[in-house]
């Protein structure tokens, strides 16, 4: 587990982006409500035979399934009617794929699209190789599906090129990665120059992902980007102000959000202890020795070596406030992050926000006698251990009783002033 560092933004989005940097998309039309969608289906700009996508930043659209009830996220529309009847069923509703979780996500907005009848179906991206430190292309023949599977059923299917960061991509290496993905001739010819485009816009944008799924060559051997996700770097924010304005948060984990408003690295997790640590190795470990004792952790909360009180306090009414999280366990190791400002962010959230979960509690470094000394003097009541694992034995322990008692509805009560 890490830091989120990846800026996901949705398909409207990333076809105008590409289109931008002269990357051949379908036309398409973003629209927010059903008389949006009846009204540029009927425009004819993008024919009789339309693409409508529900916008949610999630894979698996189109076989997913609104709370509704209605079935799809992608549907292919060829009147008016249709349309707009479609689109009152999407917008405005929660849609459940297999990588939302029963939760699902909002629909607020549909992408129509016109639809292009292909001859052939590939697949393209470019992705940051760690092991080789810098950008790789991968294609493969077989588009239109999922990639994963083509690679564990047929990796022979599956071809690389590893591009060196200082030279860039070559007219070689695109060329012979547009033969291996089937293109011939003419098509050959503009899915290499295709792809020389999208790894210009991947450098130029800072993405850290570019997937094209398909990457379509039609009839006539014009070839074309036909769906795609793209992801950008969080880091580059300051200078891609015009990628970052289409970010989503409706899309986004609203603990996430409110974290990184107060600049928190913090992701929700399935579990149900609480974590807040300093320092991302840490919290990993954490994480590890929570599950090595039998719990499950409920996020990854790294408040770093710098934060402040208030930020401290913030972390604590996100963990309080996750109705998951059964007890909290602080894991501290001081050094440029001193003991006392955690210390005094715990006892702050106690006074100022009711604290309603039990808190565990290891401190270690930089003014810990100064940090024991705030707590047992604030008149709440903390279990307090110095070693790690007897820390993490205990949070297993009593989420384990909290869990108990809320299934058989007896109270348990450990925020009591001493």
């Amino acid at each position: 587990m890490q830091q989120v560092r990846h800026l996901n933004i949705h398909e409207y989005a990333s076809m105008e982006i590409m289109a931008e940097h002269g990357v051949a998309v379908p036309r398409g039309k973003l629209c927010k409500s059903p008389l949006e969608v009846k009204e540029a289906y009927e425009s004819g700009s993008l024919g009789s035979d339309v693409v409508m996508k529900a916008q949610v930043l999630a894979g698996g659209r189109g076989r997913g399934t609104f709370k509704n009830g209605f079935k799809g996220g992608v549907h292919i529309v060829s009147k008016s009617q249709d349309a707009e009847n479609m689109a009152k069923k999407m917008i405005g509703q929660i849609l459940v794929t297999k990588q939302t979780g029963s939760e699902g996500k909002p629909c607020d907005k549909v992408f129509l699209m016109e639809r292009l009848y292909l001859r052939r179906e590939t697949y393209f991206s470019i992705l940051l190789d760690r092991s080789h430190a810098g950008p790789t292309l991968v294609g493969s023949p077989c588009g239109g599906m999922n990639i994963e599977d083509v690679a564990a059923d047929t990796p022979e299917m599956i071809f690389t090129e590893k591009i060196d960061i200082m030279e860039g991509i070559t007219a070689t290496q695109v060329n012979r990665l547009a033969k291996n993905m089937g293109f011939e001739g003419e098509s050959e010819t503009k899915a290499a120059e295709l792809m020389t485009r999208l790894y210009n816009m991947f450098v130029a944008t800072d993405s850290t992902l570019v997937e094209i799924n398909p990457l379509a060559e039609t009839p006539n051997g014009d070839v074309f980007c036909c769906d795609a996700k793209l992801n950008f770097d969080d880091n580059a924010e300051f200078r891609q102000e015009k990628v970052f304005a289409y970010r989503d948060r409706a899309q986004e984990d609203t603990r996430e959000v409110e974290a990184a408003e107060y600049g928190l690295n913090y992701i929700g997790l399935d579990g149900s202890i609480g974590c807040l640590v300093n320092g991302a190795g840490l919290a990993m470990a954490t994480m590890d020795i929570i599950k090595l004792n039998g719990g499950s952790p409920a996020n990854f909360l790294d408040v770093g070596g710098g934060a402040t009180k208030s930020q401290v306090q913030k972390a604590f009414e996100i963990l309080n406030a996750d109705d998951k999280v059964r007890a909290i366990f602080v894991n501290i190791f001081g050094g440029i992050m001193r003991c006392d400002v955690i210390a005094a962010g715990v006892v702050a959230a106690a006074q100022e926000i009711g604290l309603k979960k039990p808190i565990i509690i290891r401190l270690q470094g930089t003014n810990v006698e100064q940090a024991k000394e705030l707590i047992e003097a604030s008149g709440f009541r903390m279990m307090m251990t110095d070693d790690l694992e007897q820390a993490a034995s205990m949070a297993v322990k009593v989420a384990q009783i909290v869990e108990s008692a809320q299934q058989i509805k007896v109270g348990v009560s450990f925020e009591m002033p001493l």
